[in-house]
């Protein structure tokens, strides 16, 4: 049986926070190839699947609300290890939550090797609305390094990030801006979506299962915004979400204005993270699937020149899916490897 995935492997380094890169190097192999759970080759298998049959059970975890300095708060699960043992700080995607399937995953992983983590629930995903008329977005990393400082209180040993889509978009922005200061020690992000207009025209023109997320992702969007307008009356104008019929209306008419941006496109342009991996300086791991039915588009090549990037792409595998083993026995490959891959950096 041939294989069904690809790599594109380059050379991390392991660099302990705060430091510069060292001489040695270490290439990452997974530790097996991604073949599709039979019944489930297809992209839209992949991702349907993995959304609606993924299981949601978590071990025991403990929810805490931090409060933000402009007077907001954010929600975190926690799920308790040693202060010197590994831990993990999760980004769910775009109207996920800490309670999304995927996090549950990785969770899962995490206390079958004696891992804590802490799994950030964006503003106004953690099922209470937030405070402030604003909510979280693609290029927001704010709320992220303020919990990241919160858990630096608590962590003695390694801290890693793992990001799902929108954000594994914000944990590449936020180690990119961060650089040699950067808070984490090692990365690895799932189905990012690099470039976002190209993201959001995709979704926006896409037919058939493209126009199932589409309405998904907008119906869920445009109940919290008249939710918001209501309690912040004059933040938006209802009249334009109401109109809204695609994710980039959506984001001109709330995203960019709500957040201090001209434009969606200029939303788009400062929160896409495909220009700004090459500013990555901490050991980072990218899963991609080509057929991705929501991000059409693979980082911009000369951002992959970075040492410090191992990019691992597959043939298929859907949106936060790769789905392995069968249907009645499922295997999530990319969880598997990300802890796989964040493992390495204890050698």
């Amino acid at each position: 049986m041939p294989l069904v995935w690809r790599v594109v492997m380059l050379k991390p380094k392991i660099v302990p926070t705060g430091m510069l890169p060292m001489d040695s190097t270490v290439r990452f192999t997974p530790t097996e190839p991604f073949r599709p759970a039979l019944g489930l080759a297809s992209p839209h298998a992949q991702t349907c699947f993995a959304g609606l049959f993924r299981s949601r059970r978590t071990p025991p975890v403990r929810r805490e609300r931090w409060d933000t300095q402009d007077g907001d708060f954010i929600d975190v699960d926690i799920l308790p290890a040693a202060p010197e043992a590994p831990h993990l700080f999760v980004l769910h995607g775009l109207e996920g939550s800490a309670e999304a399937s995927y996090v549950a995953e990785v969770l899962r992983l995490s206390q079958r090797i004696g891992w804590g983590a802490f799994a950030l629930n964006f503003r106004s995903c953690s099922g209470e609305p937030n405070r402030l008329p604003r909510f979280y977005h693609s290029g927001e990393t704010g709320d992220a390094l303020h919990a990241i400082e919160r858990v630096r209180e608590r962590v003695r040993g390694p801290l890693f990030g793992v990001g799902f889509s929108l954000g594994g978009n914000v944990l590449l922005l936020l180690l990119a801006r961060t650089g040699e200061q950067a808070p984490l020690d090692a990365a690895a992000v799932i189905s990012v979506p690099y470039d976002l207009q190209a993201c959001a025209r995709a979704l926006d023109t896409s037919c058939g299962f493209g126009w199932v997320y589409r309405r998904y992702f907008l119906r869920s969007l445009k109940r919290k915004a008249m939710g918001k307008l209501q309690r912040h009356p004059g933040a938006m104008d209802a009249v334009r979400i109401r109109a809204a019929r695609g994710i980039e209306s959506f984001d001109e008419a709330v995203t960019a204005p709500l957040h201090g941006f001209a434009s969606a496109a200029e939303y788009y342009r400062q929160s896409s993270s495909g220009p700004q991996i090459a500013r990555i300086r901490r050991p980072t791991l990218l899963i991609s699937s080509l057929d991705d039915p929501l991000v059409p588009l693979p980082p911009p090549p000369d951002a992959m020149a970075n040492p410090f990037v191992t990019a691992l792409f597959t043939e298929h595998g859907g949106h936060v899916g790769f789905i392995s083993g069968t249907i009645w026995r499922p295997r999530y490959w990319a969880e598997r490897q990300a802890l796989h891959f964040l493992s390495r950096q204890l050698v």
